[in-house]
């Protein structure tokens, strides 16, 4: 499952903005790109990357050697320089802040000052690098939003037409068509893109969240365009996970109660599907059993029970770190829990690091038989910080600072690890067969 690393003699270089809890960064950095500067505002995500890959870089602008920590720039963006870079970059990645376009946020798109595409241009600028990869949220598809969405793709791929200071954007827009039905770019000043929606799930993520993530390539590498498309097709399906259900296969994995797995099999779709080719879905349960960012499934390693005595807010489960039980959970209208045979929903950083109903999984634990006319109920407690880590593919080293609240703000607003893993291999992939052309 776990994709092949590049050979290590390819000294690819990434450079990291809005770095959060550092889950892009890391899958960026596991697909073989050596990190020369990672930006981070939020003081306890910055503590999380120090904790783990980087150092404070300080005021000297300068290019790590290998082998050296990830150089960290805390602050807000808008003050970080990057003209040192120029040239020096293989890949730029970043998901500017989505509050401004998501369903939970104010939704004022561009108007909202938190808006930071705009950042993700100047550094572009400053540095032209080969490639870029930037995620969002899909609210950037909404209608409302569409026609200023299409205005970023344009924007990125002619970065260097730079907006001036009191023009409209519809004006820009304008002038970014006109200058794209030319062919008078300079092709280092011009990028291609390829903006794909994705569910997680869909490349090996035990969670359901549907992003859309923007690869950009600069036009004069000549990187196969049709051929990266056709690399970052989803892997996995769920149709697959309901024959791999159905057939046993599942179940090899997962030694359950035999009336768990009837009551399973009886939620699968009548129709048995046919075989997409694809591997299957990976779920809560496996998330629970693996870790997926480390061994995949070829390694168990599952998490200790958590005690239904033990939801105290202290107490480390088998005594690991952030695996801590939380008392109170709640089942109400509009949030449902999680099941264990499926991918969780969408972990998100929710209100104050509290992300609600979908924090909240149903275990094998019954309170209630099933009868033929009632279905069972079961026990259901909060998922811990630990367990949402694994939903979000961050492997069992990673350390998470702050209280409770933070760490989970901060698995919320992450990329998951093996989704960033994903595209940055195949960014890497598509930079190495443009070379080898040229």
């Amino acid at each position: 499952m776990l994709e092949p690393q590049l050979e290590e003699t390819k000294d690819r270089r990434s450079v990291e903005l809005f770095a959060g809890g550092g889950g892009l960064a890391m899958g960026v950095h596991q697909a073989g790109f050596r990190p020369l500067l990672v930006n981070e505002i939020v003081k306890w995500a910055c503590q999380t990357l120090l904790d783990n890959e980087a150092e404070l870089r300080g005021d000297e602008e300068r290019l790590p050697l290998p082998g050296e920590r990830w150089p960290l720039v805390p602050g807000d963006v808008n003050d970080v320089k990057f003209h040192y870079l120029h040239d020096e970059v293989d890949l730029l990645a970043g998901g500017p802040p989505c509050q401004p376009f998501s369903l939970g946020g104010v939704a004022k798109g561009d108007e909202d000052k938190r808006n930071m595409f705009p950042q993700m241009f100047r550094a572009i600028r400053d540095i032209q690098p080969k490639a870029v990869i930037c995620e969002n949220v899909q609210g950037l598809l909404r209608p409302s939003f569409r026609p200023y969405f299409e205005y970023i793709e344009r924007e990125l791929c002619l970065p260097f037409v730079e907006r001036q200071e009191g023009t409209d954007w519809r004006e820009h827009d304008e002038i970014l068509r006109e200058r794209l039905s030319t062919t008078l770019a300079n092709p280092k000043e011009k990028y291609e893109l390829v903006t794909t929606r994705v569910n997680a799930a869909d490349y090996g993520v035990p969670q359901i969240r549907n992003r859309i993530i923007i690869v950009a390539f600069r036009s004069d590498l000549g990187v196969d365009i049709e051929r990266f498309r056709k690399s970052i097709a989803p892997t996995h399906s769920e149709a697959a996970l309901n024959r791999s259900i159905r057939d046993g296969s599942y179940w090899k994995r997962h030694k359950v109660d035999a009336r768990i797995r009837k009551l399973v099999e009886a939620r699968l779709p009548r129709e048995v599907a046919i075989d997409d080719g694809k591997l299957p879905w990976l779920t809560l349960r496996d998330a629970l059993m693996y870790d997926l960012a480390t061994y995949g499934v070829e390694k168990k390693r599952q998490l200790p029970p958590v005690s239904w005595e033990q939801l105290d807010r202290v107490t480390m489960a088998g005594g690991v770190p952030y695996h801590v039980g939380w008392p109170d959970a709640r089942i109400y209208a509009g949030h449902t829990p999680n099941v264990l045979d499926r991918p969780a929903k969408t972990v998100k950083a929710g209100v104050h690091g509290v992300p609600g109903g979908e924090s909240v999984l149903l275990t094998d634990d019954l309170l209630t038989e099933p009868t033929a006319s009632e279905t069972p109920t079961f026990r259901h407690r909060y998922m811990t910080v630990r367990e949402t880590a694994r939903v979000m593919t961050f492997p069992d080293e990673w350390k998470l600072a702050g209280p409770r609240g933070e760490q989970m703000r901060q698995l919320g607003n992450a990329v998951p690890v093996l989704l960033a893993r994903f595209f940055a291999n195949a960014v890497a992939e598509a930079l190495n067969e443009a070379d080898e052309r040229r």
